[in-house]
């Protein structure tokens, strides 16, 4: 059974629903927070749900809400056998510290007449804008009906729900004519601000409602609970993750086509290295919005030439070594075990300089570069990987190590800044960016493989954000708040 986080409002007679009720939810970058969200027709105010009323359902993981372009996410709905059940489209943004409470109350002068036989049925509608212009409605009024100077009753909303705290952000506020069918007539809207909202405390002031013609609508008696007018609590700079993947393919890992090698292939479960690549990679996906992994290998000798090489593609394809999802990595992976020949020695060097030379391009604060390498041994090439982690510890960028096998692992913890920082030729790493973990550390003595995963991916992704967020901060890269237009 799966527990219900919770419910949204019932909105009567349309097809083009849009909630206002919000969701407060723990996020945690580290972990795969899945959820379910089911779309139902419910004709009565009834607490239980027909099923034949079902809509239709999505199944999405919160951070792929967090990871998608401007915090908006637009997902078909599926479960309905032969039909198309439409789509659903979430909006997630991360909540400001303000506590301030704002209430006030409106009223309206000589609104325009849109009911045949009476008066209009008016109410309010308002909106906050989006980072991409975009507006989504957080409040509505009660309905005054048959009234053309209507008085709303005094109401109260989160300064968080209205503009999260950045007092700048545009409001618009609709006016609509009320119908029974839910075809409510548009009056007219205007736009303003919370801070100019707040400028109207003991006053009364008056907007321009604009559609055909101009009319009124004033706000009255507004007043505020905790006001601190600081705009130090807006929206987080959207930074895009970029994930990139190196596998060790040195021949110390043994012939993959026996089960002792740290590479073989069981079609009963996967390897070490592939339980690895899906831990973490799956949930750093999430935060990927192309979806798109290059993937390298190092230390084997591939072919036409038999050549050894620290930075070969694992799909083969040097002009383009971006692989679709996680499932195309291991995919690739797969493929190169049977192709390549396992040999050495085990350089990071290589690959972490690749990485490094894209991070190096994109230092404004917009793009986050993440470098998985997995490994089953003692590092050759230590001299030159330090002087490659401190190069790259003044780039938007962070490198992930997991040790997989019985190896001694020092080497790999002396990269792993947490205790002493990494320096090379007396130049020491501007910060930490090495996180190093031994998967066996993380394999459940009851077998139970999901559960090693989750552990693995929730250890080594918890330093990512504070890693992130400590390249901002020495940068001096400040959040970007919203542009509505």
């Amino acid at each position: 059974v799966v527990p219900r986080f919770g419910r949204t409002e019932v909105i009567d007679n349309t097809l083009n629903p849009e909630f206002v009720r919000k969701f407060v939810l723990d996020y945690y970058f580290e972990e795969k927070q899945n959820l379910r969200f089911d779309v139902y027709n419910v004709d009565s105010k009834t607490s239980n749900l027909p099923k034949s009323g079902f809509l239709g359902q999505a199944y999405i993981a919160l951070g792929e809400v967090i990871g998608s372009q401007r915090g908006r996410l637009e997902r078909p709905l599926t479960g309905v056998p032969g039909k198309k059940c439409g789509t659903i489209v979430l909006f997630a943004e991360e909540l400001s510290n303000c506590r301030d409470i704002i209430t006030m109350q409106l009223c309206a002068n000589k609104l325009d007449k849109k009911d045949f036989f009476g008066k209009s049925d008016p109410f309010l509608v308002f909106y906050r804008s989006n980072e991409d212009g975009t507006f989504t409605i957080c409040h509505k009024t009660e309905v005054v009906k048959n009234n053309l100077n209507p008085v709303w009753q005094p109401f109260s909303i989160p300064v968080r729900a209205l503009c999260n705290g950045d007092y700048d952000r545009t409001v618009k506020i609709d006016v609509f004519d009320w119908d029974r069918d839910g075809s409510h007539d548009f009056i007219g809207e205007f736009a303003t601000s919370y801070r100019e909202l707040s400028r109207a405390q003991n006053q009364f002031t008056v907007y321009e409602v604009s559609f055909f013609e101009l009319k009124y609508l004033t706000l009255s008696n507004a007043s505020f609970c905790g006001i601190h007018l600081s705009l130090s609590s807006i929206p987080p700079l959207r930074t895009q993750l970029n994930f990139t993947v190196a596998i060790d393919f040195t021949a110390s890992n043994g012939i993959p086509s026996q089960p002792t090698s740290l590479h073989y292939m069981s079609p009963y479960q996967l390897s070490s290295y592939a339980m690895a690549l899906k831990a973490v990679g799956e949930i750093i996906q999430d935060y990927d919005s192309d979806k798109l992994f290059p993937a390298y290998g190092f230390g084997a000798k591939v072919p036409p030439d038999g050549k050894v090489s620290h930075q070969f593609p694992l799909n083969h394809n040097p002009d383009n070594p971006s692989c679709e999802g996680i499932e195309g990595v291991l995919e690739s992976y797969f493929h190169s075990l049977r192709t390549v020949q396992l040999y050495g020695p085990t350089n990071f060097a290589p690959v972490i300089n690749q990485v490094a030379r894209l991070a190096a391009q994109e230092t404004d604060g917009s793009q986050y570069y993440v470098l998985l390498i997995i490994t089953d041994g003692v590092i050759s090439d230590m001299l030159q990987t330090k002087e490659a982690i401190v190069s790259a510890s003044s780039l938007p960028m962070s490198i992930i190590i997991v040790g997989v096998g019985p190896a001694d692992f020092l080497a790999m913890e002396e990269l792993d800044g947490d205790e002493v920082r990494v320096s090379s030729r007396g130049r020491y790493a501007e910060r930490d960016i090495v996180q190093f973990v031994p998967f066996r550390d993380y394999v459940d003595h009851s077998g139970n493989h999901v559960l090693s995963m989750a552990r693995l991916a929730k250890d080594v992704l918890a330093e990512i954000p504070e890693q992130l967020l400590s390249y901002m901060k020495t940068r001096d890269i400040k959040p970007l708040s919203a542009s509505p237009q």
